[in-house]
């Protein structure tokens, strides 16, 4: 089988790219004034324009947006230069020793069968390597559902898990009753919590048959806008107002959405 080449690594673009940020970073009156902090949002924003460009499969959308996000890390990594933190070399450095480091499978005398048996490896070697906890390095500001994803995968590689579908299940209706309960109940603080309860089973038993819970969330969110969207669009072709539009209406609006869905998606004869 012959070997995979690959194009050579961009020195002199990469080299003329960092200096452009630095420049930015000296003459640039906003960059200038810019710290790891005030940009820590952007950084957040333009990961999810990764995000959105891969599961729109727009491949010069996910071009653009990468170049997005390499000046972001170019940018806090400047700004650590400069207040005599860390370089760039020492951000690259890093991760490449923490690759090695982490996959002797590949770069050691070590021998993995399967995934399966990489993912346990990478969690001992992670202990190894200083963390108290298996669920260390799961960011708090994950959206909620895929950190309950990622918390619940970290216990399971250690042997904390259930060990049929089925009583993930009874897990789920066991919690949707203790909610229920809370609905008789004046205690907001019991309501939300058992709220919690239910929706942290339903990511476990999402987890058992192989759904992502947060995107099938996003997915789920992203056909009632553009249902709604086209509520909103057959009204204003009507002339009519949305606001003065019964419930009635707009639901007949929203089955005509699905019907005109269900139709595009059915394969041709």
């Amino acid at each position: 089988m012959a070997r995979k080449r690959y194009p050579p690594v961009p020195l002199e673009d990469l080299r003329d790219f960092v200096g452009i940020v630095r420049r930015l970073r000296k003459d640039c009156p906003w960059d200038r004034e810019q710290t790891h902090r005030s940009i820590r949002h952007a950084l957040i924003e333009e990961t999810y324009e990764v995000v959105e460009a891969l599961d729109a499969g727009d491949l010069e959308e996910l071009k653009k947006e990468l170049g997005d996000l390499l000046l972001h890390v170019v940018m806090h990594a400047t700004i650590a230069e400069q207040g005599g933190e860390f370089s760039l070399r020492d951000v690259v450095r890093s991760i490449s020793e923490k690759l090695v480091r982490r996959h002797p499978h590949v770069f050691g005398e070590a021998r993995a069968r399967d995934a399966a048996e990489v993912k346990h490896a990478w969690e001992r070697l992670k202990m190894r390597e200083g963390r108290t906890s298996v669920l260390e390095g799961v960011p708090r500001t994950l959206p909620a559902l895929q950190r309950a994803q990622r918390v619940q995968e970290r216990a399971a590689r250690v042997g904390f898990d259930w060990k049929a579908r089925s009583r993930v299940w009874a897990k789920v209706r066991e919690e949707e009753r203790e909610f229920r309960r809370t609905l008789r109940e004046r205690s907001h603080r019991r309501r939300e919590e058992e709220f919690g309860d239910y929706l942290f089973a339903l990511v476990n038993y999402a987890r058992f048959i192989d759904v992502n819970p947060e995107n099938a969330l996003r997915g789920t969110v992203d056909k009632f806008e553009r249902r709604f969207r086209y509520i909103e669009r057959r009204l204003a072709e009507e002339g009519k107002d949305i606001h003065r539009t019964s419930l009635r209406a707009m639901d007949a609006l929203w089955n005509e959405a699905k019907r005109k869905e269900r139709k595009r998606a059915r394969p041709e004869p």
